[in-house]
């Protein structure tokens, strides 16, 4: 088979060539729907822009690193395997893109990785952040040295990033109340919150809007203190065994962080799977399958491959002193029910 061509990006999207132009060269006027299309199409046919295209014709090489933990988070895993796809997609495009891994929830090793990115020739930063003083100060010091830094999946406002890409948190931290809220309606009783760790921004974010909504719309409802399972599903199947132990009135859970399995294991052993609503984040193998038989309610989803997408276009932009489209780089948030699974 040839090599792909835009002629071939608008059939596989359904869309005219002009607009394949307009969202290959990042010109507004698209709707965001038709603009994915294309993306798609872009990864699926492993199309190559050609010489003429803005890097190639600017000469310009862009140096793009993304920070990312490493672990059993499966998003995570998901989000580092759409960079590495797209390292190879656009390496002749003259933008190179590099994986610097670390630990989860290890505030000083990521501070650590982020000074040593200082000393090398980068073009821009892509980070999951947390919500951690030295981490605002290291991302801080890239700013100054003029690396374009954008915070992903979790943000750290106030640390000199250039730009956030990810879902809004507390949106859907207030989604999934009003989810629970209706699935259990009429029913008073507590609600179990496990999370990751406070110190993420996106977990803190959706708790406090999850919480928010409880209040105000469910008062019947009474959410409890948050644990935190470090995305572990060990510790969240240990942490929520003992509040359903020590609350026997527990209607629902809200899994804000990865640690769905635990969760799912703690409620099975309890024989609760299915009778307890279930309010998870991220479509995996295990919380499909946990949708499927009835064991988790809904699961508000994000998509890794818009994320690692949006990131380079906007370190791209950034490093041009070009605008970016923030409508066309919104993430959005998913809702599945075991209806509409895809």
């Amino acid at each position: 088979m040839g090599r792909a061509t835009v002629h071939d990006l608008a059939r596989a999207a359904g869309v005219s060539l002009a607009t394949v132009d307009r969202v290959l060269n990042r010109r507004g006027g698209v709707r965001a729907a038709t603009i994915e299309k294309v993306e798609l199409a872009v990864d699926r046919l492993g199309y190559r822009r050609d010489a003429a295209a803005a890097t190639l014709a600017k000469q310009r090489e862009y140096r793009l690193a993304f920070v990312i933990p490493t672990g059993v988070n499966s998003f995570l895993v998901s989000l580092t395997a759409e960079v590495r796809k797209l390292a190879d997609a656009l390496r002749n495009q003259r933008v190179f893109l590099s994986i610097v891994e670390v630990p989860p929830f290890d505030g000083e090793a990521l501070v650590q990785a982020l000074d040593r990115l200082q000393s090398q020739p980068l073009t821009g930063v892509a980070v999951v952040a947390t919500d951690h003083a030295p981490v605002r100060l290291a991302v801080g010091g890239l700013a100054a040295r003029g690396v374009g830094v954008v915070t992903l999946v979790s943000d750290a406002p106030g640390s000199g990033r250039a730009h956030y890409v990810g879902i809004d948190n507390s949106a859907a931290g207030r989604t999934a109340a009003s989810l629970m809220g209706r699935f259990v309606r009429g029913i008073s009783g507590r609600v179990a919150i496990v999370a990751g760790s406070m110190l993420q921004r996106d977990h803190a974010e959706r708790r406090f809007g999850f919480e928010q909504v409880l209040r105000t719309e469910y008062p019947q409802l009474t959410a409890l203190p948050a644990v935190e399972a470090l995305d572990s599903a060990a510790v969240a199947e240990t942490a929520l065994g003992i509040e359903l132990d020590r609350h026997p009135d527990i209607v629902g859970v809200y899994s804000i962080g990865a640690g769905n399995r635990g969760v799912l294991a703690a409620l099975r052993k309890r024989g609760l799977a299915g009778a307890v609503c279930v309010i998870a984040h991220e479509l995996t193998e295990h919380s499909r399958a946990a949708l499927a038989d009835g064991s988790f309610a809904a699961i508000l989803c994000q998509d890794p491959g818009h994320e690692a997408r949006s990131a380079v276009r906007i370190l791209c932009a950034l490093a041009d002193g070009a605008p970016f489209d923030a409508g066309h780089e919104r993430i959005h948030i998913d809702i599945y029910l075991r209806d509409n699974v895809p």
